[in-house]
């Protein structure tokens, strides 16, 4: 069973950033290394579901045209949208995933810290619906922690490889370490140098 909502509003409602995005080097180096992974330097429409506070949010806004983040704790949700104030091509929604994914078609779908509080159905039906919502060049980049987490029916090995069989994507880009997997796939694999004429 996928993790319920009031397990994150629990989270939020002891602290406005329960993950310490801000405060932590390992997170702000992950970022980094997150926007550092995506092959083009703007895209016309980014979604990026389960965006707690909007840390990864407001970098990610800097690289597009339209950026729709959504989060499914009323709390999390108030703190994107405050951090994304300023930002008039953002936009921030409460939904809840599998079911409430938007319209619309992205350039890139994000999946940061999101998939293993999902069980394998619900991530197969994100996925379903991920492949319908990305443009015919779209990408779609994933990134979790690896130890096991209490209480989340995936780990991070689990979602990668349900990602790797079901997307039907090349894979361009892949940074793993002890602690994270970092996976960019994308319908178009032209490698960066080829976008540029370089091969």
């Amino acid at each position: 069973m996928s993790v319920a909502t009031p397990y994150f509003d629990r989270l939020f409602a002891e602290n406005d950033d329960p993950w310490a995005f801000r405060q932590r080097w390992y997170e702000r180096r992950k970022r980094a290394l997150t926007l550092a992974m995506l092959t083009r330097p703007r895209y016309a429409a980014i979604f990026e579901p389960g965006c707690a506070n909007g840390e990864l949010s407001v970098e990610l806004a800097a690289r597009c045209d339209q950026l729709l983040c959504c989060d499914t704790a009323t709390a999390a949700v108030n703190l994107a949208r405050n951090r994304l104030l300023g930002v008039p091509h953002a936009q921030v929604r409460q939904a809840r995933l599998p079911e409430q994914w938007p319209a619309g078609q992205f350039e890139l779908i994000v999946l940061s810290e999101l998939c293993y509080y999902l069980d394998a159905d619900d991530l197969c039906r994100v996925i379903e619906r991920a492949l319908a919502s990305l443009s015919d060049d779209g990408q779609l980049l994933a990134c979790h922690w690896r130890p096991p987490i209490e209480g989340c029916p995936q780990t991070a090995e689990q979602v990668h490889a349900l990602l790797e069989q079901r997307l039907g994507m090349s894979r361009v880009a892949s940074h793993h370490e002890h602690d994270f997997l970092l996976d960019l796939w994308c319908r178009d694999g032209t490698s960066v140098a080829s976008l540029e004429g370089l091969r």
